[in-house]
């Protein structure tokens, strides 16, 4: 356990970086944090199976920023109970977690600059997303390269989908997009070469 519940800028920033023995991460009951507070904190931890509760519901910049990069034993990640978010917060938060089946669902409504960018780039087991009620951008390459997600419901009120967002995810094949989307870019979904079926409003394209 790390007991403290005030903490300063970078206090467990990479501390457990490379534990490859590590299976089950100490719990981190702070509620209050501060910017880059967790960064890279089991990053390479190769051997972890456990996330740690977190419980904080305010979060600050880039505080969660490759928290759990690489760990490739990790199946489950925990729920992200955060209703205010910051800069950077969830930035490759799970890049690589190559285990990963399922992504916790990302409730909050309003959203900051690259809070979710490349969350979960090569999350190459990750079969579900729940995208909940309030996502209106998906970020920059925030699902390349999740090569086993095979079918993509995008919640109504969604608004933007951003470069690369869902690049080379090669087992695609149908997607949902709610009416009212204003922009996808270009090259959201380069690279998904099963994608045959794209539900707008309602119709089948």
């Amino acid at each position: 356990e790390l007991p403290a519940t005030t903490l300063s800028k970078y206090c467990y920033g990479g501390m457990f970086y490379g534990c490859t023995g590590i299976t089950t991460a100490p719990d981190l009951p702070a509620t209050n944090l501060v910017d880059y507070c967790y960064s890279q904190i089991f990053r390479n931890c190769t051997g972890l199976t456990t996330a740690p509760e977190l419980r904080a519901t305010t979060l600050a910049m880039g505080c969660y920023s490759s928290m759990f990069c690489a760990c490739t034993a990790l199946t489950e990640a925990p729920e992200l109970p955060a209703t205010t978010l910051a800069n950077e917060c969830y930035s490759t938060m799970f890049y690589n977690c190559t285990s990963l089946t399922t992504a916790p669902k990302l409730p909050v409504t309003t959203l900051t600059n690259k809070c979710y960018h490349q969350m979960f780039y090569g999350c190459t087991s990750l079969k579900n997303v729940d995208f909940g009620d309030g996502v209106y951008e998906i970020d920059e390459s925030a699902f390349a390269e999740c090569t086993s997600l095979e079918h993509i419901v995008l919640p109504d009120g969604l608004k933007t989908i951003d470069d690369r967002a869902f690049q080379d995810c090669t087992a695609l094949t149908d997607i949902t997009l709610p009416a009212d989307i204003l922009e996808i870019d270009q090259l959201a979904f380069f690279g998904c070469s099963s994608l045959s079926s794209i539900h707008y409003g309602g119709s089948t394209e």
